[in-house]
């Protein structure tokens, strides 16, 4: 079967491969659809690894998976059935073919498009965070990053009520995308003071939730510095592999409840997911709006969507590939 490997930085070729071997218990997917996170690009694609570690393993890195169950050695899933798919541990999705244990599969309906569906994917994780941070209802909610991830946030945060959803993001359309997923105010940090903003929109006490979702230390510096007093600090962006500095006068004087999250850590990697899947079914949320870009599983493709994600061109929110 035909893979994708990223056999030096910022660059994929196409390789052959075997065929996976399906266990008892263990279904054989085809997978249809994959999309980028912004954590493929800063912890894989991008030029971090040593040369000698290169190529990476096929299929690499890529963790946002739907396709249909081909072969079922389980109850727990049938053939023909749609799924999202988890990789496991040095396992990619840019591949035609994935075999998978049913506790890191999500069923899907059987309606609607695969396209939207694997949206469920990225914002399940983001559910969990939410269920970790508590009930936003009649509170301040300070967002940073309106990537996918802060979308995400932002729609959950207005569906559970909150009386303010402030984002925050370089980007000036990644803002107006984040008025569509519900936001009441915009900020853009390098047009206007941010902290002068935040301290105007919230009357001077600061939001009394705030969440990273850029993945980079300006952002974590800010939901430290910008959250009121005893406020919580919701962190979901994944930092780099170094040891930052970190401003913990901020800490003591604030003194926030710090909550990190991050769901395939939770001991679960899959309910809050098939329950993000079970929202949007009901016509509760729709991530699967984040789509901007749809992209073909060739070489060109490939190589493209991942420089378009990681230098965010064309107003880009998600691109998906179809196999």
């Amino acid at each position: 079967m035909k893979a994708a490997q990223l056999v030096g930085p910022k660059l994929f070729e196409f390789v052959d491969i075997d065929m996976p071997t399906v266990a008892d218990q263990q279904c054989l997917i085809q997978v249809q659809e994959v999309s980028i996170c912004g954590s493929d690009c800063r912890h894989g694609y991008a030029p971090i690894n040593d040369d000698n570690q290169y190529p990476l393993p096929p299929g690499r890195p890529c963790h946002e998976i739907a396709g249909t169950v081909v072969e079922s050695r389980t109850d727990r899933f049938r053939e023909g059935q749609r799924v999202i798919v988890l990789p496991g541990p040095g396992e990619g999705g840019l591949v035609e073919y994935m075999a998978s244990d049913p506790g890191r599969m999500i069923a899907l309906p059987d309606h609607g498009d695969l396209k939207e569906w694997i949206m469920c994917q990225p914002s399940g994780t983001v559910l969990y965070s939410c269920q970790r941070a508590g009930s936003v209802l009649g509170r301040s909610v300070l967002i940073m990053g309106q990537g996918a991830i802060g979308l995400s946030f932002t729609m959950l945060m207005a569906m559970q009520g909150a009386r303010q959803v402030i984002v925050a993001d370089k980007l000036d359309y990644r803002l107006e995308w984040g008025k569509k997923f519900g936001a009441t105010h915009t900020i853009n940090p390098d047009k206007v003071n941010i902290d002068a903003a935040v301290k105007e929109m919230t009357g001077g006490d600061g939001p009394d939730v705030t969440v990273e979702a850029t993945g980079f230390p300006e952002g974590l510096d800010a939901v430290f510095r910008l959250v009121r007093q005893f406020g919580r600090v919701v962190i979901f962006g994944i930092q780099s592999n170094d040891i930052l500095p970190v401003d913990t006068r901020h800490w003591m004087n604030l003194q926030p409840t710090i909550i990190p999250t991050t769901g395939a850590r939770s001991g679960d990697p899959t309910t809050h997911i098939a329950n993000m899947v079970g929202l949007k079914e009901r016509g509760l949320v729709d991530p699967g709006q984040m789509v901007t870009h749809l992209k073909r599983f060739n070489v060109e493709d490939v190589n493209q969507s991942y420089q378009m994600y990681e230098e965010y061109r064309d107003n880009i929110i998600k691109v998906v590939m179809t196999m």
